[in-house]
């Protein structure tokens, strides 16, 4: 058995994917698969374990795509709908299983709960229904997934508290607008960072592509792959011409090994 941390892109589209419904930009209309993106998630797997970061609303078909037979939990970033709508897909792993492990900060868990009121039903529950078994995430406290540590990084969204996760050498970044040199230490000497360039322009709640770069030039990784990405961003063949030698856009379906 290798402990090598295979990270597999699910999904690495802004809210409204790519195409988005409707939409006749160029780049929604594109035939290169490195330009249609789902929604944003990626899949942790080593040594037999599968974990996702954020289950949203093209959990299904991703995992049908990367034929994951089982689940060892849902790491969630924060609570936005793009990140958390595929809840009720787990089912099929939870009928297997049993309960599916979720680890997140509590004010996303009271938002589930929330949304899926009928997860967390303790009397007279829908025999259909999944359950999950909580684990909190608390600020500044690593906690584990398998036999791998995590170090959870609080960045900023606008205004709204998200979590990025650090495993090894490998850090997990999305929906960043805002980070503290505090959090940046946390991610200093990963080796590959993932962070999301939303556009070109700038976002109140995102990374731009200018601060994308910014942040991966301070941190100095070996190599950085961009994500939660739309149309106006522009064409994957042609951004990844302009990137560092050491920066590509991520694309869905893309698996790395770190």
């Amino acid at each position: 058995m290798t402990n090598n941390l295979r990270v597999t892109f699910l999904g690495t589209g802004t809210s409204q994917g790519i195409p988005i419904i409707g939409s006749t930009h160029p780049v929604c209309l594109s035939n290169n698969p490195k330009d249609k993106r789902l929604r944003v998630s990626v899949l942790l797997s080593w040594d037999g374990y599968n974990y996702v970061i954020d289950c949203g609303p093209d959990f299904r078909q991703q995992m049908l795509t990367q034929q994951v037979n089982h689940l060892d939990g849902i790491l969630y970033t924060h609570e936005h709908s793009d990140h958390t709508a595929g809840l009720d897909d787990i089912r099929p792993f939870f009928f297997r299983q049993g309960n599916i492990p979720i680890y997140a900060h509590n004010r996303v868990v009271k938002s589930l709960k929330k949304r899926f009121d009928y997860i967390f039903q303790e009397k007279n529950k829908y025999p259909g229904a999944p359950t999950v078994d909580v684990n909190l995430i608390a600020d500044n406290k690593p906690f584990q997934i398998g036999d791998k540590e995590v170090i959870p990084i609080n960045v900023l969204h606008n205004k709204l508290q998200v979590f990025g996760f650090r495993i090894g050498d490998f850090t997990y970044l999305t929906d960043v607008k805002s980070i503290t040199p505090k959090e940046m230490k946390k991610i200093k000497g990963s080796k590959v960072v993932v962070v999301n360039a939303l556009r070109i322009e700038p976002h109140i709640s995102h990374f731009n592509l200018e601060e994308a770069l910014a942040f991966i030039r301070e941190i100095s990784p070996e190599k950085a792959y961009l994500t939660h990405i739309s149309h106006l961003l522009g064409f994957h063949d042609e951004v990844e011409k302009i990137l560092p030698n050491n920066v590509h856009l991520a694309y869905d379906n893309l698996t790395i090994t770190i």
